[in-house]
């Protein structure tokens, strides 16, 4: 009989352990959760501020790599020498103009300038005369103020036209020719490069 009671007043104990543990747990986690409210909150005040890149609140010093900004494009332009023969008239200085003024001309970038000729005449006379409105649109820019050493000059002659210089039925195409006569103007934007900061060696 007494075993019996013993075994049944062990059993009620173990129970009665067994639930203050669970409540011991329990409470436990609530006040973890609770503690860590605060925090939670300060890292979505954070986060949501607009004028302030994310930080954390652990480590305040890292804050997160942006991307670096793409480098800008080259810009072109083309040159029209299509009435005005071997020389820049006043269109074509308008239009040099307009390209000089933009920020990547003005960054000191390489220049190229590509002459162009209609298929008319013999190749290497196109050839000569390809260069020459190269030329005549680097004279331009030197005046107004390129240095000649970003100026790369090649001449293309016949062989890079932007429009038929003939008919489908083989007859003459005067306005085609027209457009192949021409100056194709690329301006790079200067790219800079830094190198990484060395730190200095300690002296003894």
């Amino acid at each position: 009989m007494r075993g019996h009671i013993a075994a049944a007043t062990g059993l009620t104990l173990a129970c009665l352990m067994t639930t203050a543990c669970e409540r011991h747990g329990a409470d436990g986690n609530a006040a973890a959760n609770e503690a860590a409210a605060p925090a939670a909150a300060a890292d979505n005040q954070a986060n949501a501020a607009g004028d302030e890149a994310p930080r954390s609140i652990l480590r305040p010093d890292v804050v997160p790599v942006h991307a670096p900004e793409p480098p800008p494009e080259p810009i072109k332009a083309v040159i029209a020498f299509g009435t005005s023969g071997l020389a820049l008239d006043d269109a074509g200085k308008q239009a040099v103009d307009a390209l000089l003024a933009q920020e990547v001309a003005a960054s000191g970038g390489p220049v190229i300038l590509r002459g162009s000729t209609d298929s008319r005449g013999a190749d290497g006379d196109n050839l000569v005369a390809s260069r020459k409105r190269a030329e005549a649109v680097r004279a331009y820019m030197v005046e107004r103020g390129v240095a000649p050493e970003r100026i790369t000059l090649v001449a293309l002659g016949e062989t890079r036209p932007i429009a038929p210089n003939a008919m489908l039925d083989g007859s003459d195409d005067p306005e085609g020719r027209a457009k192949n006569r021409r100056v194709d103007v690329e301006i790079q934007p200067r790219i800079t490069v830094k190198l990484p900061e060395i730190p200095a060696t300690a002296k003894d």
